[in-house]
């Protein structure tokens, strides 16, 4: 029996008006991605990657088309709903961390659960967990700017993973680190799918994408190759 879609893509196309000009981000674009999966998104700058992520958490809306995870069709969702379900369903790690300056490590991963209703004894307990879990446990005091660029990525991760999300998402996360430490966090990403996470990286960097089990080649707001 064949196994359901986790998140589906359904001809999408995505256009932006810019004066008299219309600029097509996507262009009926269809991705199935199944739960578990480790898919990475490649392709270069303006090809239309950020904006399939965007579609996926509900940052964005298709002009047509229709985008689901699970039974759910999120292009359809009001605000608040669309902010419950992307607080339960996606974590999303950014390239630029988008870490609080002023919130050290613990606060900062603390942040996703204040709209989950949880005691604050229990969003320390989870946060000080999702810390351990990405291996900086002893740096939870520490503030943003006393922290090496790759230990931000990873309190931007455990703040991904902080509300248990089935699915995680990475938009360029290693784009401002050196090679080495790039290597670390597709390592930790990798880790994270086997334990059950669906992971959708977008990367222009075609060796750190060679850690999915899927390959999705993006031009011009068209998928041109999977592999």
């Amino acid at each position: 029996m064949t196994q359901t879609p986790l998140i589906q893509l359904e001809n999408v196309t995505r256009a932006y008006v810019m004066g008299a000009r219309t600029l097509y981000a996507l262009r009926k674009v269809s991705l199935d991605i199944r739960a578990s999966e480790f898919v990475a998104i490649v392709g270069p700058s303006g090809s239309g990657k950020s904006t399939l992520l965007n579609l996926i958490s509900g940052i964005d809306k298709p002009d047509t088309g229709r985008a689901r995870v699970g039974d759910v069709e999120i292009s359809a969702l009001g605000e608040n709903a669309l902010a419950q379900w992307r607080g339960a369903t996606i974590g999303i790690v950014f390239q630029f961390f988008q870490l609080l300056p002023t919130l050290n490590a613990l606060e900062n991963v603390m942040l996703p659960m204040e709209l989950r209703n949880a005691f604050p004894t229990e969003r320390a307990r989870r946060a000080l967990a999702a810390l351990e879990r990405v291996g900086l446990l002893d740096r939870a005091t520490q503030l943003p700017s006393e922290l090496s660029g790759g230990e931000q990525q990873r309190v931007a991760i455990a703040r991904a993973l902080v509300n248990d999300p089935p699915i995680l998402l990475a938009d360029e996360p290693t784009g401002n680190l050196d090679t080495e430490t790039s290597e670390h966090v597709v390592r930790l990403l990798s880790e994270l799918n086997r334990t059950g996470k669906t992971i959708v990286l977008v990367t222009h960097e075609h060796a750190l994408a060679r850690a999915a089990s899927r390959i999705v080649q993006v031009r011009d707001g068209r998928i041109v190759e999977e592999k």
